[in-house]
């Protein structure tokens, strides 16, 4: 009333209620007379005025009737709209999810996620052991990864899900940052190699609880656990499971539970591995895991593609040759121990494109890998910056939407979408892709200075300063830096971030400067350096085609005789 507290509406209510009988009774017995208030008996019957006054009483309640008819009117239907409309701007501004930078996603009026859509959360560690958390952790994303096999569901990607780790977000607005319609979420317990689990499965629609079971296991049993998890899981959302689902999620794995511990702490690292220092400690564990289980090709598998990426980027010298030879023998003992393992077809395509430029057997590879883990979001993202580089633009484009999709949160995805619409030469949607990146508190140093290619691009010479200038600096930021500050004719400038690149890699950037020498106009130092890069075996290579940058030696004919070599599929 009026926005009035509620306490006090109640208090006018009672006090009608308890005045109405009193005046009732007081009407009864008194009478308005010309002297005043008069008792009804000693007022003779000639001398009453009862009439008279009645009537003005009469009148009198009517108006009043008429007041409290107008207030209803206005009550009902205006003043409780502007209330509803102040109550539903507050609690939309109390379901935003604060944690989770989503200003991006365009509110959907009403919540309707892909039908058989999960994301599984990162299970709880009740170890009381902070240190295990790696395991909880790499438990829940091995159960993400068996569910992402079952082509009949459509699963979260770990970063995406992960990112809401210690964050206090609702189910419901998890679910709606991930346009999924059930969370898997749960608890670890593990001593020695005994572990029991905890798993529930949430509607994230209804907010009902769809199945939740606790399983007490022996670690030497962790396949056949999380197969009988995944069934479970799959059957709660009546999706259809084809074919052998235990083989197809097992596929790879390890019975040994220490072996699959070391597999685990090389898990932590996904995605984190920046520096040199937690690049090798990756590796090593995959190392240690394989050691302990000779057969363990998901083991393998990662380890190609961790040695991959330090080779390509952290390793300097003859450090890179040997990481790729290494990631490539991991990659092929992986396919010979579990030839249908889609990371493992995904493991030997980058190696064979980045470290051996076979871009013809690669992309057999990338096809193999999508075929097998089509819900694989890494697997996306590396086929398309393949895709992209041979001239397949289109795919390339929806490969790398699909990982976005799949994997909404992840840094990485997004930075992937943006190289894609880069080398498509749709600059405007990679500069909005890279501001997502950027929305997601990432690193801001390679995200900003990939956009400040972008910006290069579009000639837009102090928008890239300022990106490629972004902390920390590392050899793509000088990379950019070289060429902009020649843009600007700021020519000192240029030759220090050249000569930065220089003292840290030395020749190993060949395609690089290639790329610099090719911007500042030394067209023969440009052609120069991009054939010292063929020698080298240059990971860069695999973008020749498609780097704008390198538009000004297209018609050379050293440049034409280098494409050719390096026999693109077509």
């Amino acid at each position: 009333m009026l926005e009035a507290p509620l306490w006090a509406n109640w208090l006018v209510i009672i006090l009608l209620a308890l005045g109405f009988p009193a005046a009732l009774v007081f009407a009864w017995v008194y009478e308005i007379t010309p002297e005043g208030l008069k008792p009804t008996v000693e007022v003779p019957h000639g001398q009453s005025i009862r009439k008279q006054t009645g009537r003005r009483l009469d009148r009198a309640i009517i108006a009043v009737l008429a007041l409290a008819v107008v207030y209803f009117v206005l009550d009902k239907f205006w003043l409780s709209t502007i209330s509803g409309r102040g109550q539903r701007t507050a609690g939309a501004a109390a379901t935003t999810i604060a944690a989770a930078p989503t200003a991006y996603a365009e509110p959907a009026a009403v919540f309707a996620p892909p039908a058989h859509s999960i994301a599984v959360l990162p299970f709880v560690n009740l170890s009381g052991d902070p240190q295990q958390d790696y395991f909880s952790d790499g438990l829940s994303e091995e159960l993400l990864n068996s569910l992402s096999r079952i082509t009949a569901l459509q699963v979260a990607a770990r970063t995406s899900s992960f990112f809401f780790k210690g964050k206090q977000v609702n189910i419901a607005d998890i679910a709606h940052s991930l346009n999924v319609g059930a969370i898997l979420e749960g608890s670890v317990r593990k001593a020695g190699t005994q572990v029991r689990i905890t798993a529930q499965l949430v509607n994230a629609v209804t907010g009902f609880h769809l199945w939740s079971q606790t399983y007490d296991r022996d670690l030497r049993h962790i396949l056949a656990l999380q197969t009988e998890i995944a069934t479970a899981v799959t059957q709660a959302l009546q999706a259809t499971l084809l074919g052998d689902s235990a083989a197809l999620i097992e596929l790879g794995g390890t019975q040994n539970p220490l072996a699959f511990d070391s597999y685990l702490k090389g898990q932590k690292f996904s995605g984190t591995a920046f520096d040199k220092e937690s690049k090798l400690t990756q590796i090593a564990a995959y190392s240690e895991a394989i050691r302990l289980d000779p057969r363990y090709a998901k083991a393998y598998a990662a380890k190609s593609i961790a040695l991959s990426d330090f080779a390509g980027n952290g390793a300097t010298g003859p450090a890179i040759r040997r990481g790729f030879e290494e990631a490539r023998a991991a990659a092929e003992k992986a396919l010979a121990l579990a030839p249908q393992l889609g990371e493992a077809h995904a493991a030997f395509a980058s190696v064979l494109d980045e470290g051996f430029g076979d871009y013809a057997r690669a992309a057999v590879e990338y096809e193999r890998a999508l075929a097998l883990s089509p819900g694989n979001a890494l697997a996306l993202r590396l086929s398309a910056r393949f895709f992209v580089a041979v001239g397949r633009i289109e795919a390339a484009v929806a490969t790398a939407q699909r990982a976005v999709v799949l994997d909404p949160l992840n840094v990485a995805t997004h930075r992937s979408l943006g190289r894609t619409l880069y080398f498509a030469r749709r600059y405007r949607d990679a500069i909005e892709a890279y501001n997502r990146a950027l929305s997601l508190n990432s690193p801001a140093g390679s995200v900003a200075s990939a956009r400040g290619w972008v910006y290069l691009a579009l000639a837009e010479f102090e928008a890239a300063r300022e990106s490629c200038a972004t902390p920390p600096l590392i050899w793509d930021n000088n990379t950019c830096l070289a060429v902009v500050y020649h843009k600007l004719n700021r020519r000192s400038d240029a030759d220090a971030a050249l000569a930065a690149v220089r003292a840290f890699y030395g020749d190993d950037a060949a395609f690089q400067y290639a790329m610099i020498y090719a911007q500042w106009g030394d067209i023969a130092k440009a052609l120069e350096w991009l054939e010292t890069a063929y020698r080298i075996h240059d990971p860069g290579l695999v973008d020749l085609k498609v780097e704008p940058t390198l538009d000004p030696l297209r018609q050379e004919p050293r440049y034409k005789a280098i494409e050719r070599k390096l026999k693109f599929p077509t």
